[in-house]
């Protein structure tokens, strides 16, 4: 099996995301390369998200856990802190990691971004200013590209 020479760490990690999943995100791994994962992130109730179905990818990199899994939205979302390649501002996908952290952690972070997304500490400056400048206008703009881009298949 794919999980043939990996870390304990990333079996037990694995093996207890598939057990125990985090309520509304889905994240299976390759079967070719089980530090790479699919993840699928259901949008949050009562944000602009909610109805969305949201495509990541979350890989491992080889110093995990002692550098962060990198992680990036392959759907498209009008999101402040994710750019429009996907890429996610989190700070404990940067300096605030910890080994401590799990894929667990990051997961249900990408999820309270979502619930809560910070324009002052943007990665799309233009959404974050319209987001500080006229949140309904945004809050539409982040419903509509929901309703466009991330569809339940």
């Amino acid at each position: 099996s794919s999980m043939a020479g990996l870390p304990r760490r990333i079996i037990k990690e694995t093996q207890r995301l598939m057990a125990e999943p985090v309520e509304g995100i889905e994240a299976t791994p390759n079967e070719a390369n089980a530090r790479y994962f699919q993840v699928t992130v259901h949008g949050p109730k009562d944000s602009p998200y909610e109805g969305g179905v949201f495509r990541l990818e979350l890989f491992l990199p080889e110093e995990y856990p002692m550098n962060a899994p990198k992680v990036r939205f392959m759907t498209k979302i009008y999101h402040p802190n994710i750019d429009r390649l996907g890429r996610i501002c989190l700070d404990i996908l940067k300096d605030k990691w910890s080994p401590a952290l799990q894929i667990r952690t990051v997961l249900l972070s990408i999820q309270a971004l979502l619930s809560a997304p910070n324009p002052d500490d943007p990665l799309e400056n233009d959404i974050a200013e319209l987001w500080k400048n006229n949140e309904p206008e945004a809050i539409r703009n982040a419903r509509e590209w929901t309703r466009n881009y991330a569809k339940p298949t």
